[in-house]
């Protein structure tokens, strides 16, 4: 007898968080190992916002709060859309969660029926795929290469939709592959979701802060889709503030009601000391994010200059985020010192973690199996160490 559903059995593990685990559990055993898996800022929260979330406790803020959030805080996410971005949302429309991750659940949730497709370029951000499982969707995947930059063309997206297309789903800056999608191609791609008024749009803009090329342009901008448009942000990448757990989106007022629906029923409100944090945030300057930014570029341009010394690896410059995403495929089929055969990027992936002790994770987890994908949010000495150490054992492969 099976004790456990469908559901559940047929859910994949998150890759980046089993990575991390198995690290983990090599450190715990002495081993000094180099996590490069997690999507992780090694900044710490400003202090400012850490003194506002004190305040928030000695003041009282431990009651239910709306599901969708303290109106001041919504109010304040619609003013930094305008402010930052030009986009008018009123307050209404705006759902803070518990993470960017469980917007982009709620939004799948409340827009996908039983076989409906979600249009995903790979790679794609690990949980895009089992959050359109959870909602019984089907995932097409569009394919995208090192060459093109991982970019999709709008010709592309066109082919890809059929009568069952319900929502197309991506990132820019790209979550694993740090490609930015410039002004002009996603006016090529909104030019195609105005021809099909049926299909949604879901954009993750977590990393909306971290890119190196150009001012931040969302897909909302293009104001005959917009309303079809769900942004999805947050606290995490731009704020230094993972373990916080606040994201918000912002839709249509009938798609974010549906999401405070939703929401009322699973987790109700974030935390309401996270709220009263991200008011701090929001309300603030952007003064700490900008030093961020410039140390993730410097960073950015070190690992490129290293990876790009070692022979039988391609890789591209991103444009933001904080990963590489390099192709391994001409290490397929060569033998490791204890005599394994790499095929496949999860081989090379468990051969870094136990041969060099950096731990990076496989992009077939990502959607794109030639990839692996490594994260510089760390420090320039532990990045230095790292990229020797990649260096040191994809040579010992033959």
């Amino acid at each position: 007898m099976n004790l456990l559903s469908n559901r559940i059995n047929n859910l994949s593990e998150s890759a980046t968080i089993r990575m991390n685990k198995l690290g983990r559990e090599l450190k715990a055993k002495g081993i000094d190992v180099i996590s490069l898996s997690f999507g992780e800022t090694d900044f710490n929260t400003p202090d400012y916002i850490k003194a506002a979330a004190k305040e928030a406790i000695d003041s009282n803020y431990s009651f239910y709060t709306p599901v969708s959030g303290y109106a001041d805080l919504r109010k304040a996410i619609s003013e930094k859309l305008d402010r930052e971005n030009g986009l008018k949302y009123a307050f209404d429309q705006i759902v803070v969660s518990t993470g960017a991750k469980q917007c982009l659940t709620n939004a799948l949730l409340c827009l996908v029926n039983p076989g409906d497709e979600v249009i995903i370029p790979t790679p794609y951000w690990v949980s895009y795929s089992e959050m359109v499982k959870l909602a019984e969707g089907k995932a097409v995947f569009l394919t995208t290469g090192i060459d093109n930059d991982f970019k999709i063309t709008a010709s592309q997206l066109e082919e890809s939709i059929t009568s069952k297309t319900k929502v197309f789903m991506f990132s820019s800056p790209n979550n694993p592959t740090g490609s930015v999608y410039t002004r002009e191609e996603l006016a090529g791609l909104a030019a195609v979701f105005e021809r099909h008024p049926s299909l949604y749009i879901i954009s993750d803009e977590i990393y909306e802060h971290i890119n190196f090329s150009q001012k931040h342009v969302s897909i909302a901008e293009f104001q005959n889709i917009k309303d079809r448009v769900i942004i999805v942000n947050g606290l995490s990448k731009a704020f230094a503030m993972t373990g916080w757990r606040l994201g918000f989106s912002a839709s249509n007022k009938e798609i974010a009601v549906a999401c405070d629906k939703l929401q009322g029923q699973v987790t109700s409100a974030t935390c309401s000391i996270s709220q009263r944090a991200a008011l701090a945030a929001y309300n603030g300057n952007l003064d700490t994010v900008k030093e961020m930014k410039t140390v993730f570029k410097a960073r950015r341009d070190m690992v490129f200059h290293l990876l790009s010394q070692i022979d039988g690896l391609k890789v591209n410059e991103p444009q933001g985020a904080f990963y590489f995403f390099p192709d391994v495929s001409n290490f397929f089929g060569r033998k490791t010192p204890d005599g394994d055969i790499i095929k496949t990027s999860t081989d090379i992936a468990y051969y870094l973690l136990y041969k060099a002790h950096v731990a990076v994770v496989s992009g077939i987890d990502f959607g794109d199996d030639s990839c692996i994908r490594l994260s510089y949010a760390a420090s320039t000495d532990i990045l230095k160490e790292a990229m020797l150490r990649i260096k040191n054992a994809l040579s010992l492969l033959s």
